[in-house]
């Protein structure tokens, strides 16, 4: 230990000093404490260096720079400081969900519903991307399709194949770094499919039940268009952890997505938040964005209903290619303005999450790691 003795004596850094000095250095997303939250679970001192370790809540943090400033303001008020060493690693917590009584699926920490009152708004686009944009940052995350009576995750993931049985499990596939399941994968693509309601429950439950999901950060769910037999039977099964509503600006699309919105409410579902796409669409040739379904109203039924907005998605030419061809535009054309917004749109879920999962107690975990001078 570096401990001087007489006049100007510097004496023997602790981890209860470091700790107390990171104390006050909130995440700004969450409004809470980084030491409250559990996310210094490492200290090391080495003489008068000192090394941190923060573990952040979610792979896609608009707020690194911020707590990076803030911790190293922090830790320079410590007298007699060496050198700051600040190492990152990210670990998505599991944010629980509505229903406190159902069984969440093994191994998935967060479950998000992606949902509109109506069809025709692109629900699947948004939850193709928003699943590629999460697996793009690192989290391991996989896509569930209960659109069983009009499945386009196939087509939009570029997959055609039948799934394997493996120790009496359904192994989902895999494309764009995401685990998948549909039951376009399973039927014919040329038949209708013409079920009751009891049989597409039963399907449902198969899926949450039967496939050998792994271990996922996040599960993003497409639903069918609409408040109906899908819709009741996820919530009755397993702990939704939010709901993404897919919206256009037009207000008969907007009226559709309060309804879906209710629902969630009326079953405690966390609402994460409203995505206005087909926010505009933006000419590829002069860059000028033409208001074709209006503009604005996503945001104004976010502030309305008192649910964060997620931001807007513009229409381009790259969305309906990426489509056709299996390649989502978040990872063919991540540049592109829909690339960005689809990216923006997946940040601000991940913080919603974490935020939910904030909400629930914990008790941090510190290690301290001294070496002599």
């Amino acid at each position: 230990m570096s401990t001087t003795h007489g006049a100007g004596a510097t004496t023997e850094l602790t981890k209860e000093q470091v700790i107390e000095v990171l104390r006050p250095v909130q995440e700004p997303e969450i409004g809470r404490g980084l030491v409250e939250l559990g996310m210094i679970p490492d200290v090391r001192i080495h003489g008068r260096n000192v090394g941190v370790t923060v573990e952040l809540p979610t792979p896609i943090s608009p707020s690194k720079p911020a707590i990076e400033r803030d911790l190293r303001a922090a830790l320079a008020t410590i007298p007699d400081l060496g050198t700051i060493d600040v190492t990152w690693t990210a670990r998505v917590r599991a944010s629980g969900g509505g229903k406190s009584d159902a069984q969440p699926i093994k191994g998935v920490k967060n479950t998000i519903a992606v949902a509109s009152g109506k069809g025709g708004v692109g629900k699947s686009t948004v939850a193709v991307n928003l699943a590629v944009a999460l697996a793009e940052a690192g989290a391991k995350v996989g896509l569930l399709d209960t659109d069983v009576y009009g499945p386009s995750i196939p087509l939009m993931m570029g997959l055609h194949d039948k799934p394997l049985m493996r120790n009496g499990k359904i192994v989902p596939l895999e494309a764009h770094g995401v685990q998948l399941m549909s039951i376009g994968f399973i039927l014919d693509p040329n038949k209708a499919l013409i079920w009751r309601g009891p049989l597409v429950a039963q399907l449902i439950n198969q899926f949450l039940n039967d496939v050998d999901w792994g271990d996922l950060d996040y599960m993003v769910i497409d639903l069918p268009p609409g408040t109906g037999d899908v819709q009741l039977t996820l919530v009755q099964k397993i702990p939704i952890s939010g709901a993404v509503i897919v919206t256009t600006p037009q207000d008969v699309a907007l009226a559709d997505a309060v309804k879906g919105l209710k629902m969630f409410q009326e079953v405690k579902t966390p609402i994460l938040g409203i995505v206005e796409n087909m926010s505009g669409f933006v000419c590829d040739n002069c860059d000028t964005v033409h208001q074709i379904f209006g503009s604005g109203g996503g945001h104004r039924t976010a502030e309305e209903h008192n649910v964060p907005f997620l931001g807007e998605v513009p229409i381009q030419t790259a969305v309906r290619e990426g489509g056709d061809r299996g390649k989502p535009v978040v990872a063919a054309a991540p540049d592109s303005a829909t690339g960005k917004a689809f990216a923006y749109v997946a940040e601000r879920v991940a913080v919603q999450l974490a935020a939910e999962a904030a909400r629930k107690p914990r008790k941090p975990t510190i290690m301290l790691r001294t070496v002599g001078s």
